[in-house]
């Protein structure tokens, strides 16, 4: 039997001389099965809390369709939802597909917003996939405040581009994002390649 998977706690995760230098106790960061996007550069604005988007007055992804795209980042508008890209992304290329109604769940939308939502998200892979060429993607919806949305009270699906090793030391011990490309050239980029993917 190898003798790191007999030790208890940290220590299983195999790496060379873990059984000295740390004890039973996990802590975080021992391995589990969950993978972790750690974003704490996003803590500035998660700190105005919900009460940030008090109506579709304050809400931006009701004011953003009023501006140009330039302005709101518009990528694409559809009929009954646009693709925006989010102000503050995970990682480069992070948009975010909005029913134009100031509505809070999923379950709120219609048959019609559903199917725009969901077409949208696929066509946002395909430019981003065209603009830069990423290995994976998260997609998702976190509704309501204890389920983790920024803004509870517009629903917005989030399509958030990966590539392999794009979570790095800088986030999780500078508080930092490194973010290559300024969100109106992202914008530029994508706008510029909607229509032929």
């Amino acid at each position: 039997m190898d003798e790191r998977s007999a030790e208890p706690g940290p220590a299983s995760s195999g790496y060379p001389g873990d059984a000295e230098a740390t004890d039973d106790f996990e802590l975080a960061g021992v391995p589990d099965s969950f993978q972790r996007l750690w974003t704490p550069y996003r803590m500035a604005y998660v700190k105005g809390g919900q009460g940030q988007v008090k109506d579709e007055e304050s809400c931006p992804f009701c004011r953003g369709p009023q501006r140009t795209d330039d302005d709101s980042l518009i990528v694409h508008r559809g009929e009954t939802a646009f693709v925006v890209l989010n102000l503050f992304p995970y990682n480069p290329g992070h948009l975010l597909v909005c029913p134009y109604r100031h509505v809070p769940n999923y379950t709120d939308v219609t048959a019609e917003e559903t199917a725009e939502i969901a077409a949208l998200s696929q066509h946002a892979m395909r430019a981003l996939s065209a603009t830069a060429n990423p290995t994976g993607f998260n997609l998702g919806m976190n509704q309501g405040e204890s389920g983790g949305a920024g803004i509870a009270a517009h629903l917005h699906q989030h399509v958030v581009p990966r590539w392999g090793g794009d979570g790095n030391f800088f986030p999780v011990i500078a508080q930092t994002k490194a973010v290559p490309a300024t969100l109106s050239d992202v914008r530029k980029q994508l706008a510029d390649v909607w229509d032929s993917v």
